[in-house]
């Protein structure tokens, strides 16, 4: 098992370090507190897959992706 740091979880996602803190923060992503955040390379792949086609820019209120 690997452990990524916010930063490295954000570079993964492609995404600013603050979208990481609030993806924890409402509950959407689970991360462990060694000294600092860290998300497991499990959490990471399970939110990746549970997040696919859908549309995170509000994260209270998670909706499917419409196409466009």
């Amino acid at each position: 098992m690997e452990l990524f740091t916010i930063k490295e979880v954000a570079a993964k996602l492609r995404v600013n370090k603050n979208t990481v803190y609030n993806l924890i923060k409402s509950g959407h992503m689970t991360a462990l507190k060694l000294g600092a955040l860290k998300v497991t390379d499990k959490e990471l792949a399970r939110f990746i897959e549970s997040a696919s086609g859908k549309d995170y820019s509000d994260l209270e209120n998670v909706t499917e992706l419409k196409a466009v």
